[in-house]
């Protein structure tokens, strides 16, 4: 009966030990974006390696990959739709050269831009013609920030 009890409170502390620590395992297991303050932002290397950030496009969240070898914000098809982009009416009149070869592009703009405490407007975009599993963050956006900088597995930006 002894071995029973202290089997249960070790299991008791064993929860309150993670309940105590689930912030800290929760951002190791899948880390996340952090505003530092109006202009900085930090983002910490996802598991896959990348660097992962979301950003509010027209009142709709996005998933990028941050990827400063691509000239241009890229959108998934899924993506422009999610924000409102009329799939039908684009002009796919672009071609882009990938890792997966060339693929046609639709130029956009995009109208309102959020990220953290930072809204921009008018940002050049294309939608990629091919199949793509995440949008990518280049640099007509990250053009836009003062400094860019990768140390110690994260990625800041700042104004």
């Amino acid at each position: 009966m002894a071995q029973q009890a202290a089997i249960w409170v070790l299991i008791f502390v064993g929860v309150i030990g993670a309940y105590g620590l689930w912030e800290d395992i929760s951002n190791d297991v899948n880390p996340r974006q952090a505003i530092i303050d109006d202009s900085t932002i930090a983002v910490p290397r996802g598991n896959d390696g990348h660097y992962n950030l979301t950003l509010e496009i027209n009142g709709a969240s996005v998933d990028f990959v941050v990827d400063t070898g691509a000239s241009q914000v890229v959108l998934s098809q899924q993506d422009a739709a999610r924000i409102g982009i009329d799939l039908a009416s684009l002009n796919y009149s672009s071609f882009a050269n990938t890792a997966n070869g060339v693929v046609r592009t639709a130029p956009v703009m995009l109208e309102d831009v959020v990220l953290g405490g930072i809204t921009d407007s008018g940002i050049p975009a294309v939608v990629n013609g091919g199949e793509m599993d995440v949008s990518l963050l280049g640099m007509t956006y990250l053009g836009l920030y003062d400094r860019i900088e990768i140390s110690n597995g994260q990625l800041v930006l700042n104004r």
